[in-house]
C-alpha cells in the first residue's frame, strides 16, 4: 500500500499455514508468493528489495501482455499460479541449486551385495550400479530411495511418509529402501527391515505396500521388540499375502547384504551411521538433523520438481523404446541423474541463412579450430559502433569466422547517429623498434567530412575521471576546413572514483549533508564529499593505493559515528575504514552510520550551525585560495559558471571582467572543471593574480544510476542544475550562476542580498516586450501554458541559489528524481537546464527576479535595455545571428573588454616564453663537470 507517499509492506500469515508451507522461521515476507530471503527481510534493505522486485515483475507482466495479450482475459493470480516455478511447498533442501548426484554409468563384473567382502572392494560408481540392479521397489517411474535406519522411529516415519505419498501420487512414483543402521546389523536388530525386504522380494505390489504400512505402525513395532514372532504378527497385519513364500524368504535371509548397505551409505552416500537421506533419480538429499522432518508434502514437492525439470522429457523419449516397466524406470533414473548432474550450458544452434548474399564476412584459417561468430546489428546505433572494432581485435586474438548481418530499421524520422566513434582497444602492449614502450592507445579519425562543426568528446568507464591536458585546438568547435594539418589532443586519466552509499542505521534513511574525507595517514584530508539523499550516494576522487575513509571533523564527526561498512578492505570493528583501489574497475562501498547517543536530536543542516565546507581546507586545483572560517566572516560574492570550448571561454573571461568592474565586494568564481580547455586552466591563475579574485575548479562525475545524456551540451546543462547541493561547500550560503555569454552592468551583491521569500532559488522570467517574437514564445501554448497556469516561464541564464534552503528542503534530490522520470523520453526536457526547474515549480518554488536583472534582445524591447543590469547574448531563433557579431553590435563595452583580455593573454604568453628561453639558456651555458662525483 501507499501511505503518505511511502510504501508500507504488510503481511498477515497464519502460523499453521507457515508450518504447512515450509516457509521456515518468522518473520517471512512473500512477494507474489515468492519468499524473501533472510537478508532481504533486513529493514534497511526491504524497501530497495521491494522496489527492485516490482520493477522486475512489471516487465514480466508487460511481456506477457505484449506477446500474447494473455492478461486481458485471465485473472493475474490465476496467471501466476500457472507458472512453472509455482510449487505447493517450500523446502530449501529440495529447491537448492547446490545438488549432488549418484554416478550410474558403471557396469561392474560383480553384481551382488550378498558378498560383503567383494562389495567393499568395488569403486563408488560400481557399488551404485550393484545397488540399483538389486533394488526392489514399490510401484515404478520416478525413483526415490529412502535411506534410513528402519529400526529407529525417525527412519520408520520417513519411509511411511514416502509410501503415503506414493499411494496418493497421481504419477507412478516408485520407492526403494536402503538400510543405514546405527550399529552393526545382526539378525536380532534388523528384523523389521528384513521383513520389509522379504515382502518386496515375494509379494505383489499392493500386498507388499499394505503390509509394509501396517508393519511400520508403532504398536506392531513394539510387539516385535517384545519378542512376538514374525509369523504370528504376519497373521495380524497381512491381507492376501503369500505367507509361505514370505516366511521362507524371511527365515533364510542372511544379513551380509545389510553390511553392504551400511558400507554403501558410508562410502558412497557419505552418510553417518543412522543418518537419513532421500535419493530422487540419483539426486542425494541428506537430512543432517535428527529432528528434521521430510513430510508427505515434501515428497509431493520433490516429485513435482524432479518431473518438471527433466524426468518427464526423458520419460517421453524412453517410452518410444517399448521397454518393460522395470527397465524403463531404471533407464529414466540413470539418464536423469547423468544429464541433470552435468553442468548446464547454452544449447548450440546451427543457424541456416536462406538469403545471405548481402553480408560482411571474414575468412579464417579453416585448417585450425575456429570460432564461428555471427553478429546481427542495427548499423546506426551506438552499440554497433562499439561492436565493429571489438570484432576486429577479437579476430586478431583468436581464429574466428565472422559473419555480420545488418538488421536495419525500415523507417527513420531522423538520423539516429550524429557522431563518429572510435573504440580504443589494443591487441597487446605495443613497443617501438628500439624496444621502448609506445605512448599509449590512440583513437584516429580519418576520411571524415570537413564542412560540419565537430566536437571531440571522450566516453570513458564509469569510474574514470579523464581530462584533456594538451591541445592547442578548440575541441568543442573543430572546423576542419579552417585547420591545416592534423587536430590532436592528449587526454589523461586524472582520478579513479570511489563511490558509495551511506545510510543511517536508526532511520534507514541517507544522512543528508553528512561529509566524508579521504586521505592517507600522513595527510588525512585530501578529498571529501557530501552524501546525497538519492540512494545515500557519495563519490570521492582518488588514485591507486590504500586510502582512509573518515567522517569529516566538525559536525559530521560530532554527531555521527561509523557503525558498519561493506566492500571495504578493513574489518568492521577497525578504527579506520581502509579502502584499497587496486584496479581500474569500479569500487563501490556501503557505509552505515548512527548518531551518537547524546546527539540524537541534532541536525546536520540545522539553522545557524553550518559546518565547514566541502573543500574548506583544500587549496584549489589550480592554486586558488581555499574556503576557511576567515572567508565566512568576509563578505565574498560567489559566482558560478560553466563553459566549454574556446569561444565560450572567451565569453567567460569577459563576463568575469564585467563582474569585477561593477563590484567592490571580494569575488570568488567557481568553475566546472570537467569541460574546461587546457589553455583556460593554464591561464586562470595568472588572471586571478592580476585582477585580484579567488577561484575554485569544482569537479563531479555524473552518477551511474542517474540517466546519462549523450550530447555534450546537454551534459553541461545538467551540471548547471542537477548537482548544486553537492558541488559547493556548506560554508557558501548563496551562489549566483551567470552564463558565460553574459555582460554584467550592476553590482551582483544586490542580487545576492535580494530576499527570495522562502524559495530556494530565484530566476528571471522571459521578457514579453518584443512583440515581433510572439510566435516564438513556446511557453505560452501547449504543455507549458497548462502546466504553469498563472506562473511565468523562467530563463536559466542567470539565477541565485540559497544553498542552505536548497539543501534543507532536499531540492537537489527532488530535481534529480523528476529528471530521472522525464529524461527517459528523448522528447522531454529539450532545454534541460531551464525546463527542469520550470517543470518542478509546483514542488520547488521559484522566486521571480525583477525583469531588469536579465535583458535579452531576442525577447526584450529596446526601451528596457537602458535599465538592464545584465545583458544575455541568447540565441535568436528568427535571425540566428552568430554570437560574436551579436556581442559587438548589442553591447558597446564588449569590444573593450575583449581587447583588454587579448592584451592580457598576450602578456602572459610572452612571460612564459621568456621563462622558457631563460631555462634553455641556463641549461646550455652550464659548465660540463668531469672526474669523480
Amino acid at each position: 500500500t501507499l501511505k503518505n507517499g511511502k510504501m508500507v509492506f504488510i503481511a498477515l500469515l497464519n502460523i499453521n499455514h507457515c508450518l504447512k508451507s515450509g516457509l521456515g522461521a518468522l518473520p517471512v515476507g512473500l512477494f507474489n508468493g515468492i519468499p524473501l530471503r533472510s537478508e532481504e527481510m533486513d529493514p534497511e534493505e526491504l524497501e530497495t528489495v521491494l522496489l527492485q522486485k516490482i520493477m522486475e515483475t512489471t516487465n514480466f507482466f508487460q511481456r506477457a501482455v505484449f506477446m500474447v495479450g494473455y492478461l486481458f482475459c485471465v485473472d493475474v493470480v490465476d496467471f501466476l499460479m500457472e507458472q512453472a516455478n509455482v510449487v505447493p511447498r517450500i523446502n530449501p533442501l529440495i529447491l537448492s541449486s547446490e545438488r549432488r548426484y549418484l554416478d550410474f554409468t558403471s557396469s561392474p563384473v560383480a553384481d551382488d551385495w550378498d558378498d560383503t567382502t567383494m562389495f567393499s572392494y568395488l569403486e563408488s560408481k560400481d557399488k551404485t550400479a550393484v545397488v540399483s540392479k538389486k533394488m526392489k521397489y514399490f510401484i515404478r517411474d520416478v525413483t526415490m530411495w529412502i535411506v534410513a535406519d528402519i529400526e529407529q522411529p525417525s527412519g520408520r516415519q520417513l519411509l511411511q511418509n514416502a509410501l503415503k505419498h506414493m499411494k496418493s501420487s497421481s504419477s507412478n512414483c516408485r520407492v526403494g529402501v536402503i538400510n543405514n543402521p546405527s550399529g552393526k546389523p545382526t539378525e536380532d536388530n534388523s528384523a523389521l527391515y528384513r521383513a520389509v525386504w522379504a515382502s518386496l522380494l515375494t509379494q505383489s505390489s499392493k500386498n507388499m505396500l499394505d503390509f509394509t504400512l501396517k508393519l511400520l505402525k508403532e504398536e506392531n513395532v513394539e510387539l516385535l521388540k517384545q519378542g512376538t514372532k514374525i509369523k504370528h504378527l504376519l497373521k495380524q497385519v497381512s491381507g492376501g499375502m503369500d505367507h509361505d513364500a514370505f516366511e521362507k524368504k524371511f527365515n533364510t535371509m542372511e544379513v551380509d547384504f545389510l553390511h553392504s548397505h551400511q558400507k554403501y551409505c558410508k562410502e558412497v552416500l557419505k552418510l553417518k551411521a543412522g543418518q537419513r537421506a532421500v535419493v530422487s533419480n540419483g539426486r542425494v538429499l541428506s537430512l543432517l538433523d535428527e529432528e528434521e522432518e521430510f513430510s508427505v508434502e515434501d515428497f509431493h514437492l520433490l516429485e513435482k520438481i524432479t518431473l518438471h525439470t527433466s524426468a518427464e522429457k526423458i520419460k517421453s523419449k524412453i517410452k518410444q523404446m517399448n521397454l518393460n516397466a522395470q527397465k524403463a524406470s531404471d533407464l529414466i533414473m540413470k539418464v536423469d541423474a547423468l544429464l541433470t548432474a552435468s553442468p548446464k550450458g547454452e544449447a548450440r544452434k546451427d543457424v541456416k541463412f536462406l538469403k545471405d548474399k548481402h553480408r560482411c564476412s571474414t575468412k579464417t584459417r579453416e585448417d585450425e579450430v575456429f570460432y564461428d561468430v555471427v553478429a546481427i546489428v542495427d548499423p546506426l546505433t551506438r552499440v554497433a559502433q562499439k561492436l565493429a572494432p571489438l570484432l576486429v581485435v577479437l579476430g586478431q586474438v583468436v581464429n574466428m569466422k565472422v559473419q555480420v548481418f545488418m538488421n536495419c530499421r525500415a523507417k527513420l524520422s531522423e538520423m539516429p547517429l550524429k557522431s563518429f566513434y572510435r573504440y580504443v582497444l589494443e591487441l597487446d602492449v605495443s613497443f617501438f623498434g628500439n624496444n621502448s614502450l609506445s605512448p599509449g592507445p590512440v583513437a584516429r579519425f580519418t576520411e571524415i567530412p570537413e564542412s560540419p562543426l565537430l566536437t571531440l568528446n571522450m566516453i570513458t568507464p564509469e569510474s574514470w575521471m579523464v581530462e584533456a591536458v594538451r591541445s592547442p585546438y578548440d575541441l568543442d568547435n573543430i572546423h576542419l576546413q579552417e585547420v591545416s594539418g592534423v587536430v590532436n589532443a592528449e587526454y589523461e586519466l586524472e582520478y579513479l572514483l570511489l563511490e558509495g552509499h551511506c545510510f543511517d542505521l536508526s532511520t534507514g534513511q541517507p544522512p543528508r549533508g553528512l561529509q566524508f574525507t579521504l586521505g592517507m595517514r600522513q595527510e588525512p584530508l585530501m578529498h571529501d564529499t557530501i552524501v546525497m539523499a538519492n540512494l545515500g550516494y557519495f563519490q570521492l576522487k582518488a588514485n591507486p593505493g590504500a586510502w582512509i575513509l573518515r567522517l569529516r571533523e566538525g559536525r559530521s564527526e560530532d554527531i555521527y559515528q561509523i557503525q558498519a561498512h561493506d566492500g571495504t578492505d578493513s574489518p568492521v570493528d577497525a578504527g579506520d575504514v581502509i579502502v584499497v583501489l587496486n584496479s581500474f574497475h569500479s569500487k563501490i562501498i556501503k557505509v552505515r552510520v548512527q548518531k551518537k547517543p547524546d546527539k540524537l536530536n541534532e541536525d546536520l543542516l540545522s539553522e545557524g550551525t553550518e559546518s565547514k565546507g566541502l573543500w574548506d581546507s583544500i587549496t584549489s586545483f589550480a592554486g586558488g585560495p581555499s574556503v576557511d572560517e576567515n572567508d565566512k566572516k568576509k563578505d565574498v560574492l560567489n559566482i558560478f559558471s560553466v563553459a566549454s570550448g574556446h569561444l565560450y571561454e572567451r565569453f567567460l573571461r569577459i563576463m568575469m571582467l564585467s563582474v569585477l568592474q561593477h563590484t567592490k565586494t571580494p569575488v570568488k568564481f567557481w568553475f566546472l572543471k570537467n569541460y574546461l580547455s587546457p589553455s583556460f586552466k593554464d591561464t586562470i591563475s595568472h588572471m586571478a593574480k592580476a585582477y585580484g579574485f579567488q577561484y575554485e575548479l569544482v569537479q563531479y562525475k555524473w552518477p551511474r544510476w542517474l540517466h546519462q545524456q549523450t550530447e555534450k551540451q546537454r551534459i553541461i546543462w545538467g551540471y548547471k542544475i542537477l548537482f548544486l547541493d553537492v558541488l559547493f561547500p556548506l560554508a557558501v550560503d548563496k551562489i549566483i550562476f551567470v552564463d558565460a555569454d553574459q555582460i554584467v552592468r550592476a553590482d551582483l551583491k544586490e542580487l545576492r542580498d535580494l530576499a527570495l521569500e522562502g524559495a530556494p532559488y530565484g530566476y528571471t522570467p522571459f521578457c514579453d516586450s518584443r512583440k515581433e517574437m510572439e510566435g516564438y514564445r513556446f511557453w505560452k501554448t501547449g504543455y507549458w501554458a497548462s502546466h504553469l497556469g498563472h506562473r511565468k516561464y523562467h530563463i536559466s541564464a542567470l539565477y541565485v541559489v540559497d544553498l542552505k534552503k536548497f539543501r534543507k528542503i532536499a531540492a537537489g534530490d527532488r530535481l534529480r528524481g523528476q529528471y530521472q522520470a522525464l529524461s527517459q523520453d528523448p522528447n522531454s526536457l529539450s532545454n534541460l537546464d531551464q525546463d527542469l526547474p520550470n517543470n518542478m515549480i509546483h514542488q520547488v518554488a521559484i522566486k521571480s527576479l525583477p525583469q531588469e536583472w536579465l535583458w535579452c534582445e531576442t525577447w526584450c524591447d529596446d526601451n528596457s535595455k537602458t535599465t538592464a543590469k545584465t545583458i544575455d547574448l541568447c540565441n535568436n531563433p528568427k535571425t540566428k545571428e552568430p554570437k560574436l557579431s551579436a556581442a559587438v553590435r548589442i553591447v558597446p563595452e564588449w569590444s573593450k573588454y575583449d581587447n583588454e583580455i587579448k592584451q592580457f593573454l598576450k602578456r602572459v604568453k610572452e612571460e612564459k616564453e621568456k621563462i622558457t628561453q631563460g631555462r634553455a639558456s641556463s641549461s646550455s651555458s652550464s659548465p660540463q663537470h668531469t672526474g669523480k662525483t
